[in-house]
């Protein structure tokens, strides 16, 4: 059969395929999200070989049920995010912004396991930049084989020959299948690219790290089906004039997405942070109004970090509303509620916000941080620097109980806070101990209670 082309177009967000263009795409609802490209009818393209394939299908019941094998990756935090290290023939997918961190760590990987034969394949960069990057970084470079290619089937056959421990593909939008008629980085290159991958990563067993870019929503590039191919999605967050990293699982089939690791950026490199507390609340002189200390709770691990804030008269007429790292709707709420339900007026008032570190927080539990925090600067009250809270703010001024209160509390005596404040209805455990626990039922109470 004569192949003939024909136009389609593509989602980019979701990878659903049709006839002619639309505003909004019928299968995400996502807007003017189309592109136009031409395949190839009539001939189907021959797909790569994959090496180490053709297993034979076998009765589940003669499937062995133990634990999958796992390869550490030489980083403590990494090994704990991919639930004890990266298991054999999987497919993790690493994104984030330009800049960010994700191909310094995917090459201190392999730097500090030598005895980890790696394949580090580098479609953006050439030989000499990873090797002065390598420089850079230290650690053993003598058994990280280094190789610029684009092409899938040159790639896949270097890996057939070298057979590595562990392969790294930076990035997986440069990547191309020859059998595929579009450009690399399209809807079809990379769905096709990460598809040869994962056959490559299931049959020779071998665990492959690709690097992925994100768009200018935050959301990593390509079709959505990307993420449903790979195991694993990682995902770097964090300012890049910041110091800080927070690498999240978003996904993982072989462990729980409820980890995260906090890293420090570094002349050498990416620097493991064990207790990030320590580092996200600041060393003061003296007590200052406008801080208070947050006992926040990000997947499973519990951590304190430092809400600041700055109220001030409106230069203007019109205040301004400004914040780092925290939902701006959010706190547009808080400060309603304030008023509404406390009595305090700060519609003429500039209020900014900002979270230490750079990091963005989501949690519910930093509301009554904030309030305090909003609260101090105000009324120009510094809150003593052995107290915290831990409390989510409702709509109607009340201090609603937050989950796993008593792991916030134990981190917080255990790192020498005095009191914590959380709701009246929250139940601890009988494990929270060194610390007095302060009961506010709403914002009124916590008013009388802190500002006295």
């Amino acid at each position: 059969m004569q192949a003939k082309t024909k136009t389609v177009w593509f989602c980019s967000n979701c990878g659903n395929e049709y006839s002619k263009w639309m505003g909004k795409c019928p299968s995400c609802g996502q807007w003017n999200t189309m592109v136009e490209k031409e395949t190839v009818t009539g001939k189907r393209p021959v797909a790569a070989a994959v090496p180490g394939g053709g297993s034979k299908p076998m009765p589940l019941a003669d499937v062995s049920a133990t634990g999958e094998e796992r390869i550490s990756l030489g980083s403590a935090e990494v090994d704990r995010l991919l639930g004890g290290g990266i298991v054999k023939g999987s497919l993790v997918l690493m994104g984030g912004e330009p800049g960010i961190g994700k191909s310094t760590l995917s090459l201190q990987l392999p730097l500090r396991r030598p005895e980890l034969k790696t394949l580090y394949v580098t479609g953006e960069e050439s030989v000499r930049q990873v090797k002065m990057r390598s420089d850079r970084l230290g650690g053993d470079a003598s058994n990280c084989f280094i190789f610029s290619e684009t092409d899938m089937n040159a790639i896949l056959e270097q890996a057939d020959a070298v057979k590595p421990d562990l392969m790294i593909v930076d990035s997986v939008q440069t990547m191309y299948c020859p059998g595929v008629e579009s450009t690399a980085g399209s809807v079809s290159q990379i769905r096709e690219v990460a598809a040869t991958l994962l056959r490559y990563a299931k049959g020779s067993g071998v665990p492959i790290i690709l690097v992925g870019h994100i768009t200018k929503e935050g959301s990593i590039a390509g079709p959505k089906i990307l993420e449903h191919i790979v195991d694993v999605v990682l995902q770097f967050e964090g300012e890049n004039r910041g110091a800080y990293r927070v690498l999240r699982s978003i996904k993982n089939r072989f462990g729980s997405t409820s980890e995260l690791a906090v890293f420090e950026m570094t002349g050498t490199g990416l620097r493991e942070v064990e207790n990030p507390s320590e580092l996200l609340i600041p060393e003061h002189g003296e007590e200052l109004s406008g801080t208070a200390i947050a006992a926040m709770l990000d997947g499973n691990r519990p951590f304190m970090f430092e809400v600041q804030a700055l109220v001030a008269s409106a230069a203007y007429g019109t205040a301004q509303r400004s914040a780092t790292g925290f939902d701006v709707r959010r706190l547009n709420m808080l400060l309603a509620v304030l008023e509404r339900r406390a009595g305090f007026k700060l519609g003429l008032k500039d209020v900014f916000l900002n979270m230490a570190g750079g990091i963005r927080v989501t949690d519910p539990a930093c509301d009554l941080a904030v309030i305090v925090a909003v609260l101090s600067s105000n009324f120009d009250y510094p809150i003593p620097r052995d107290v915290c809270f831990a409390g989510e703010v409702g709509l109607s001024g009340e201090i609603r109980p937050v989950p796993q209160a008593s792991r916030r509390a134990v981190e917080a005596a255990r790192l020498g806070f005095k009191r914590i404040f959380v709701s009246a209805y929250t139940h601890l455990d009988k494990t929270v101990t060194g610390i007095e626990v302060v009961r506010v039922p709403d914002i009124p109470a916590l008013v009388r209670t802190l500002f006295k």
